[in-house]
C-alpha cells in the first residue's frame, strides 16, 4: 500500500526538477525535525541534546524519502548508498547543527525552533549538492 502510494506520488513528482523534489522532502524533514525537537524539549531535553535526535530522525525520513523520490535510482547496492548519504548527511547535519548551536548561544531567548530552521536552510545547501554528486551520484561505466 505505502510503495503504491509512493508510486504515484513519483510518478507526478518526476515532473518537477530534482532541487525542487529535493525541497519537499526537505520540507519534510524539516517537519519531523521540529515536531521531534519540540516533543524532545517540552519533555525537559536541553536543546542541544534533543537537536541530535531530531537530527537523526530527520535523517531518516529525508534518506528514505530522497531515495524513493528525488534522486534516480542506482544499481549501487542499498549499504553502499547508505554509507554515502551518511557522510554527506553528517557534513550538512553538522553544518546545521552548529549555526543552531551558536544562534541559540548568542540569542538564547529567542524560541529555538527558529534557530533550527536556520541551520537546517544553512545545511539544506550543501546537502542537495554532496547527496546529488556523491549520494546518489550516477554509477559510472568503467571502461576496459
Amino acid at each position: 500500500m505505502i510503495d503504491k502510494a509512493f508510486d504515484l506520488l513519483n510518478a507526478y513528482l518526476s515532473r518537477l526538477p530534482a532541487f525542487v523534489r529535493f525541497g519537499f522532502v526537505g520540507m519534510a524533514g524539516l517537519f519531523s525535525d521540529t515536531l521531534m525537537f519540540t516533543a524532545l524539549t517540552l519533555n525537559g531535553w536541553h536543546p542541544f541534546v534533543a537537536r541530535l535526535f531530531s537530527l537523526a530522525f530527520a535523517t531518516l525520513v529525508t534518506w528514505s524519502l530522497n531515495r524513493r523520490i528525488t534522486f534516480d535510482r542506482q544499481p549501487r547496492k542499498v549499504g553502499n548508498e547508505a554509507s554515502r548519504y551518511v557522510l554527506v548527511t553528517l557534513v550538512a547535519q553538522g553544518i546545521s547543527y552548529s549555526v543552531f548551536v551558536t544562534l541559540i548561544t548568542i540569542f538564547p531567548h529567542v524560541l529555538h525552533q527558529l534557530w533550527l530552521f536556520a541551520g537546517a536552510v544553512t545545511g539544506a545547501v550543501f546537502s542537495f549538492n554532496g547527496h546529488r554528486l556523491v549520494s546518489f551520484a550516477p554509477v559510472s561505466k568503467q571502461v576496459s
